[in-house]
C-alpha cells in the first residue's frame, strides 16, 4: 500500500465510524466459546446511537457465545478501512427485547425474527472500545473510545 492521503483527524474518524454504524447493513461478529474456540460470522445489525443490535439463533455457536461469553468484537471494512468495536453483550430472548429496538431492526433489514422462529434472540452490544484506521499512517490515535467513553 502506498500512503497518498494524510491521516484523518480523530474527529473525522469518529464521524466516519458513526456514519458506518448508521449506514452499513452487515457487520462481522467475532465471539469465542468457553474453550476459546473462535467464531466469526456476518450478521445484520442496527445501531441505535448507543449500541448495536443484532439477531441470531440461540442454538447457533454465535448465539451461544454471545449469550454465555457476554462480549464480542464487531468489525467493519477491509484492511484499508478498518473499524473494530469491542463490546459487552446483553441477550434478549423471546419477547423481552424492547419494541423500539425490534422496530428499528425490522425497518432497516425488512426481517422480523420473532415471526421466523422461537429460537431467535436479540443481542445488544454496547461498545467499550472503538478503533478506526486507514493504513499504517493512522495506527497512532486509532482508539476513539476506551472504557465505554469516546475519547474524541
Amino acid at each position: 500500500m502506498k500512503i497518498t492521503e494524510p491521516a484523518r483527524t480523530a474527529e473525522q474518524r469518529k464521524q466516519d465510524v458513526l456514519a458506518r454504524l448508521e449506514g452499513e447493513l452487515d457487520v462481522w461478529v467475532a465471539t469465542a466459546d468457553t474453550d476459546g474456540l473462535p467464531c466469526l460470522v456476518p450478521l445484520w445489525f442496527m445501531w441505535d446511537g448507543d449500541a448495536a443490535w443484532m439477531c441470531t439463533r440461540l442454538t447457533s455457536p454465535t448465539g451461544r457465545n454471545l449469550r454465555d461469553g457476554g462480549r464480542a468484537r464487531l468489525a467493519f471494512g477491509d484492511t484499508q478501512d478498518v473499524v473494530l468495536l469491542d463490546g459487552e453483550v446483553r441477550t434478549f430472548e423471546g419477547w423481552a427485547v424492547p419494541e423500539s429496538a425490534v422496530g428499528a431492526f425490522v425497518a432497516k433489514t425488512g426481517w422480523d425474527p420473532r415471526q421466523d422462529s422461537a429460537s431467535y434472540a436479540f443481542f445488544r452490544v454496547r461498545p467499550r472500545a472503538v478503533q478506526a484506521w486507514h493504513g499504517e499512517h493512522e495506527m497512532r490515535g486509532r482508539y476513539l473510545m476506551r472504557d465505554g467513553v469516546w475519547v474524541v
